[in-house]
């Protein structure tokens, strides 16, 4: 699917909720959407590798990482993983690391920024339940598109 966030708003205006403009883009695919699948984790990424060692053909996972900026949830193994499992997308409130690696992959990242340090492993986190950053509810099931001008989250999947 093409699309552009920015005319989505303009034809969805009231139906769609935009979130703040805190994530930069990583990898190499700019654009990307689908229905979305959640974790929430504090500084600790076994459900992240969880979720994305599962089929995401037409899903995209939301990680709620509470803003931390101590330690990554996501490096180029967790990425590779996304993309030989088809995740259309990962956004994640909080860091990755090896985002050269990352970037040159045809995935598509949204995060707060990058760090080096890798995360705990305690299996700690909550799978599909709603999460809130960045000014918007992510709901599991709802449907989520990113691009370089922002992300916007539908209840319903747009045309």
């Amino acid at each position: 699917m093409t699309f552009k966030t920015a005319e989505l708003c303009d034809s969805n205006e009231g139906k769609v909720a935009i979130a703040q403009p805190l994530l930069k883009s990583f990898g190499a695919k700019k654009s990307f959407a689908g229905e979305i699948v959640t974790v929430k984790v504090f500084e600790d990424n076994v459900r992240v590798k969880e979720m994305l060692g599962k089929n995401g053909k037409e899903k995209v996972l939301v990680v709620d990482g509470g803003g931390s900026l101590r330690c990554a949830l996501m490096g180029d193994l967790l990425g590779k993983m996304a993309q030989d499992n088809e995740w259309a997308g990962v956004i994640i409130n909080g860091c990755i690391r090896d985002s050269a690696e990352i970037n040159a992959m045809p995935i598509g990242v949204k995060a707060l920024n990058t760090i080096p340090i890798k995360s705990k492993k305690g299996g700690v986190g909550e799978i599909n339940a709603p999460v809130n950053f960045a000014g918007v509810t992510f709901t599991p099931g709802e449907f989520v598109y990113s691009d370089e001008d922002g992300i916007i989250v539908s209840v319903t999947k747009l045309h």
